[in-house]
């Protein structure tokens, strides 16, 4: 990451599926998905956000449905990483299939909006860049960096099969 780090988009605790990805539009193609990401709650974010910001959320992030889209529309924006207190399982791992790095860090409160943040998933930190803290997170086990490093799931499987599948 750069030295700039990217810009913390900060959202509340309960960030559902529904808000990242409404419903309204999921049969459209995934450009105007994502401009309808989080748009009721912030009616900037989707136009505004720019490729390595982060979202920060409360408690509970992605609850709802399983939709997959709620993690592919803020892998498209660009969000380097959703911090956030707690996952609801299913998005987490969805974020995961689609390349997008999540932190689980218990104490958001000192990232502000429009603070300038840094991460470091392997050893588990935040640091924030407009302040200065360092802010505890836990670590993203090796597995699943591999997901982010490859670009997802299908992405990482392609590659995996590709090196084990000897030439004809």
């Amino acid at each position: 990451m750069s030295e700039q780090g990217g810009r913390a988009w900060v959202f509340g605790d309960d960030i559902s599926t529904d808000l990242l990805a409404p419903g309204p539009y999921l049969r459209h193609p995934l450009d105007e998905l994502a401009k309808q990401c989080l748009k009721s709650v912030d009616p900037a974010f989707a136009r505004d956000v720019k490729p390595g910001d982060f979202v920060v959320g409360g408690k509970n992030f992605g609850i709802g449905s399983s939709r997959e889209q709620a993690a592919q529309c803020l892998h498209h924006l660009g969000v380097s990483a959703v911090i956030a207190q707690s996952f609801a399982g299913i998005f987490f791992r969805n974020a995961f299939n689609f390349g997008l790095l999540c932190l689980t860090c218990p104490d958001t409160s000192q990232i502000k909006a429009g603070h300038r943040l840094a991460v470091d998933p392997r050893a588990g930190g935040v640091s924030n860049l407009t302040t200065g803290a360092a802010i505890a997170s836990e670590a993203v086990p090796a597995h699943l960096m591999d997901l982010v490093r490859d670009g997802g799931l299908i992405a990482h499987l392609e590659k995996r099969f590709s090196a084990s599948t000897p030439e004809s």
